[in-house]
């Protein structure tokens, strides 16, 4: 990618951090963990006694409570302002509506499609993200970096079965799924974009009340099931809320505003990786010669990226 981390950086208005070496570095860390973070979500989401609509509701709905104390406490710099218009709100907005209804198609695209096709066709969203920031945000992408989210996406087409990958598949499902990728690369967008002007906390407590809001007639419409029913359920949606939605996607919120937003979106293919790696141990889920040689394979697409 042409243009580097520290042009790319310097499009954010943060008055309180400097554009220097050390905060890129602290930036690519706050991804990595992010990225970690909410690689637990789809066994969080296994584990929960709700439906998956539902549960998207209290992961958002629960996750608010942290976001408003995060933002209270919180120093905003001098040049980033608290949305003080209706404008400013509808802008803050648009994140949330975005990434509460990429919830809402994914889990629709699993009931059509494999899971396997499903979660690969979302994980593809860093080409929406690459396209989208060199249409919009002027962000150019070196053969450096192509080469790269190529390996990685071909290493997450090995994660998920390698030759097998087809199963039993619906066109249907698959687009819908891809119609989800979409939404992710327009939802990681407008972070970017909303980053430049607000601070993190404003943006995700904004983000969180909007996407709670969003699926909030969805989850009343298509399930009946509204509350966890054991004291383990709750604890479920909660390390949902407050470790995948509170900690991992701040933590994501804040490193886009000084990385390249094309990057930062490849770094997030660890997730399957990670979710591949978890699901062994926890849900005793075999892994595959083709999952740990497509985990090597995405892991190098990724140092390859971060050259460009």
């Amino acid at each position: 990618m042409n243009k580097t981390i520290p042009e790319a950086a310097t499009a954010n208005t943060s008055g309180l951090l400097q554009n220097t070496p050390e905060t890129q570095r602290k930036a690519i860390i706050a991804l990595l963990l992010g990225g970690l973070l909410i690689s637990c979500s789809p066994i969080l989401v296994r584990f929960a006694e709700t439906g998956p609509i539902v549960t998207a509701f209290w992961r958002l709905a629960l996750a608010v409570i942290p976001m408003l104390i995060l933002n209270n406490r919180m120093k905003h710099g001098a040049d980033q302002v608290k949305p003080n218009s209706l404008a400013d709100i509808a802008i803050l907005a648009v994140p949330g509506i975005l990434i509460g209804l990429e919830l809402v198609v994914w889990h629709i695209s699993l009931t059509m499609t494999s899971v396997a096709n499903s979660t690969l066709i979302v994980n593809l969203s860093p080409i929406f993200v690459a396209l989208g920031g060199w249409l919009f945000l002027k962000q150019k992408i070196s053969k450096i970096f192509v080469s790269g989210l190529a390996l990685a996406i071909v290493g997450v087409l090995i994660l998920k079965g390698g030759p097998d990958l087809s199963g039993h598949s619906s066109l249907k499902g698959d687009a819908v799924a891809l119609i989800a990728a979409i939404l992710y690369a327009a939802y990681i967008l407008m972070l970017g974009f909303t980053r430049r002007r607000f601070s993190t906390s404003t943006i995700m407590l904004c983000t969180t009340i909007s996407a709670t809001l969003t699926i909030l007639p969805l989850a009343l419409i298509f399930e009946t099931q509204y509350f966890p029913l054991t004291l383990f359920g709750w604890f479920i949606v909660c390390a949902l809320a407050w470790m995948t939605q509170a900690a991992g996607q701040s933590l994501i919120t804040f490193a886009i505003a000084w990385l390249p937003v094309a990057f930062s979106s490849l770094t997030l293919l660890i997730q399957p990786v990670v979710a591949a790696i978890l699901a062994w141990i926890l849900l005793s889920e075999p892994l595959s010669i083709w999952q740990i040689c497509g985990g090597l394979v995405v892991i190098a697409g990724i140092m390859q990226a971060r050259r460009g």
